[in-house]
């Protein structure tokens, strides 16, 4: 597998946003989360501890091989993405910013 091009080296403690992955019904759309990386795997994989409004939900690697890298800007070839979307679900990435530093609103 190829691995893109990413600004950073994951490692443990690092901060990265987590795509929800919504409900299925639509009561619960698709959102960025703030998560912390627990475990570092092969390919990008990461294990995650994420922070939703209601309580921690913890991706490890053991669980189902972690969560995979999603770069917005170079998805991967054949699959689409929404432009207004925060990113595909059950991925990670790194947050965003705009050209001050600061963080920017697109996750929100």
């Amino acid at each position: 597998m190829l691995i893109p091009h990413i600004p950073h080296t994951p490692s443990v403690g690092r901060d990265v946003h987590y795509v929800s992955r919504g409900s299925a019904d639509g009561v619960f759309r698709s959102v960025c989360r703030a998560a912390k990386v627990t475990e570092v795997g092969d390919d990008l994989r990461l294990g995650l501890a994420v922070l939703n409004p209601d309580g921690l939900y913890f991706h490890p690697l053991t669980k189902d091989g972690g969560v995979v890298y999603f770069d917005k800007a170079n998805p991967p070839e054949g699959v689409v993405f929404g432009g207004d979307s925060p990113g595909v679900p059950g991925t990670w990435h790194w947050p965003e910013r705009d050209c001050d530093g600061e963080m920017c609103r697109a996750c929100s």
